[in-house]
């Protein structure tokens, strides 16, 4: 299981957000690809970044910082969520050197978009699905949808997406711990990898994720945690490493 460092872009800084509020933001610094290094160092082996303006005003605002980092570490698999609501969009990150494109909102509201992206991209594409209590949230959690997070895993289980982003909205940011049994119950019933997402605070989430890794649980990815130091990446990968039979 992989554990996933996250790089949250606002107005060119690197941020995390309390429960997704833009205005609840504490900036860590203002060099994207110095805090890449940071995380490739410790031994991070994929990044996320998210593109938080992009996610309000449904285009890439941060591209530039995303493609920087891209470039600076070829041969890293970077995801990039936030903003990605076009064909055009997607072919610019992964001409850039982006790994995987994570469509959030508009695989909500637009599902054949992603069946669509899903074969002209084959391999590149994540879905992004936020969830508050179950349901998905789109927008910039700015609205939460009557759609069950599994039901819309299982909508796209057969169009060859590579694995679904799943956010506990009410544990982001709060350093409370990962909501285990709902991301064991979309890996089993979604039918797609999961990477979870929300909530990682300490050791002892990594432990909980990898006792259900085989359920489906590509990876974790942690963002307040490592960078205000409940949680240290290498030890984090090491674990992980230990209690899911090595590299992955």
């Amino acid at each position: 299981m992989l554990v996933i460092p996250a790089i949250d872009l606002k107005d060119g800084q690197c941020v995390r957000l309390k429960q997704g509020r833009m205005d609840d933001a504490t900036s860590y610094g203002d060099d994207p690809v110095a805090m890449a290094a940071r995380w490739v160092e410790a031994g991070a082996r994929r990044l996320h970044l998210v593109d938080l303006n992009g996610a309000f005003e449904g285009k890439p605002v941060n591209g530039d910082a995303v493609t920087a980092i891209a470039r600076a570490y070829p041969d890293l698999p970077i995801q990039i969520g936030g903003g990605i609501r076009s064909a055009e969009t997607i072919e610019h990150y992964l001409k850039a050197g982006v790994s995987y494109v994570i469509i959030g909102t508009k695989a909500v509201k637009e599902p054949d978009f992603v069946t669509d992206m899903c074969r002209a991209f084959p391999g590149h594409i994540i879905v992004g699905l936020d969830a508050k209590e179950g349901f998905v949230a789109t927008d910039g959690w700015a609205e939460v949808s009557t759609l069950k997070a599994t039901d819309l895993a299982k909508r796209f289980a057969d169009d060859g997406v590579s694995s679904i982003v799943y956010t506990d909205i009410a544990r982001d940011g709060m350093m409370q711990g990962v909501n285990i049994e709902a991301t064991a119950e979309l890996a089993r019933e979604g039918g797609l990898p999961v990477i979870a997402s929300g909530g990682v605070t300490n050791l002892d989430d990594i432990q909980a994720l990898c006792k259900v890794a085989d359920s489906g649980i590509l990876g974790a990815i942690t963002g307040r945690a490592i960078y205000e130091g409940s949680l240290d990446l290498a030890d984090a990968q090491r674990l992980s490493d230990q209690l899911t039979g090595g590299r992955k």
